[in-house]
C-alpha cells in the first residue's frame, strides 16, 4: 500500500524535527527513606555527600487536628550512603521559602516567610556550620523577602529576586562573608521569585519564576556575568513554571515540579537545560504531581524532598524521590 505524502514527509524530516521534549523522556524515578513528617517549602542542599534539609511548612496535630504549619526551624541532614535521617540544631527563627547556598562547610540562608501565604517576610540571615553543628544570624538582608534565589560563586553569596507583598522584586545582592556585608548588583531584568539558579562556568543563570500570583508564571531565562555586571538572555523553558525546586544534575540545569496551572493541578514535569546546546528537553516526570519541594545531588542521583500535592499548602507529604539518568 501506497504511503501518502503527508507519512513521506514525516518519515523524511518532519518527524526528526520534532523538538526533544516531545521524544522519550530520559530517566527513572525510585524511592529512598522517607523524611521522618510531611513538609513543603523547605531547602536542601550538599554539603560532604550530605543532605542538609532545612525549615518550611510541617504537616502535624495541633489541639487534636492535623494542620500545616510553619515549622519552628526543623533542621535535618540525610547520608544517601546508609538512607538514613539525623536531627541537627534547629533554625534559629523557622520560617519557609528561604535562599539556600553553600560556601565550603557553611550553609547560608536567607530571606524567607515566618507565616502562611506569604506573609511576614524576612530579611534575616544565618550562617550554619556543617562542622559544629552551630548557627549564627548574619548581616541582613537591605530589605525583607521570600522566596528568593541563593547561590554561592567565587567566594560570595548571590540572593536574586524574590516578594514582600503582591509583586515580586527584581533585587540582585551580593554577600561578602569577609566583611559581613551586603552590596548591590545588576537587578534581574524581570522581577519574579519562585525560579531556579545555578552557576555555570563562572556565570549565574536564572530561569523560571513568577510575576505577581500562581498562576503568572513564566518562562524567563537570564544569565548574569559577575565580570560585567550584566545580564543576557538564554533559552526559554518549554513550560512556564514556578515554586518547584531545582538542581544541576550531571551537567543539566534542573526544574522539577511546580504550580500552578490553571486548572489548579500541580506540575509533574522534569525540565532540564544543557547549557552546551542553549536547549531544553524534558525528563521522566515526576511519579507525582507537587511543588514546594526541595533538591539536592548526590554523585548520580537527584534527591527530591517532600513537597505539597495540590496548590497552597494543600496535600503536603514527606517523599524522598530519587531521579537518576542512565
Amino acid at each position: 500500500m501506497k504511503r501518502s505524502h503527508t507519512t513521506l514527509l514525516c518519515a523524511l524530516a518532519l518527524c526528526v524535527a520534532q523538538p526533544l521534549w516531545a521524544q522519550q523522556p530520559e530517566g527513572k524515578w525510585s524511592k529512598a527513606a522517607a523524611m521522618t513528617a510531611p513538609r513543603s517549602e523547605l531547602q536542601a542542599i550538599t554539603v560532604g555527600g550530605k543532605i542538609y534539609v532545612i525549615g518550611g511548612n510541617v504537616r502535624m496535630i495541633k489541639d487534636g487536628e492535623m494542620a500545616t504549619l510553619p515549622t519552628t526551624g526543623v533542621s535535618q541532614v540525610y547520608d544517601p550512603a546508609s538512607d538514613s535521617w539525623r536531627d541537627i540544631a534547629p533554625m534559629p527563627k523557622g520560617s519557609t521559602h528561604n535562599g539556600i547556598a553553600a560556601l565550603g562547610g557553611t550553609i547560608y540562608l536567607a530571606g524567607g516567610f515566618a507565616a502562611r501565604g506569604h506573609a511576614e517576610a524576612t530579611n534575616r540571615v544565618y550562617a550554619y556550620d556543617t562542622r559544629t553543628n552551630t548557627w549564627r544570624e548574619l548581616a541582613p538582608l537591605s530589605s525583607p523577602r521570600g522566596a528568593p534565589a541563593l547561590i554561592g560563586l567565587d567566594g560570595r553569596v548571590h540572593i536574586v529576586g524574590g516578594r514582600n507583598g503582591p509583586a515580586a522584586m527584581a533585587t540582585h545582592e551580593v554577600y561578602d562573608p569577609a566583611a559581613n556585608r551586603w552590596t548591590v548588583a545588576a537587578p534581574l531584568p524581570v522581577a519574579r521569585d519562585h525560579v531556579g539558579i545555578a552557576v555555570v562556568d563562572g556565570k549565574i543563570h536564572v530561569y523560571g519564576g513568577r510575576t505577581t500570583d500562581d498562576t503568572s508564571n513564566v518562562a524567563l531565562h537570564h544569565v548574569y556575568d559577575p565580570a560585567t555586571d550584566k545580564w543576557s538572555a538564554a533559552a526559554p523553558m518549554p513550560v512556564p513554571v514556578s515554586s518547584g525546586t531545582f538542581a544541576q544534575y550531571r551537567g543539566l540545569l534542573i526544574y522539577l515540579g511546580g504550580e500552578c496551572k490553571p486548572d489548579m493541578h500541580t506540575f509533574s514535569e522534569v525540565q532540564a537545560y544543557d547549557p552546551k546546546t542553549d536547549r531544553w528537553r524534558l525528563l521522566a516526570p515526576m511519579p507525582v504531581e507537587r511543588h514546594a519541594q526541595a533538591a539536592a545531588v548526590v554523585n548520580n542521583h537527584l534527591y527530591s524532598f517532600g513537597g505539597a500535592i495540590g496548590c497552597g499548602a494543600n496535600n503536603v507529604v514527606a517523599d524522598n524521590l530519587v531521579f537518576e539518568l542512565p
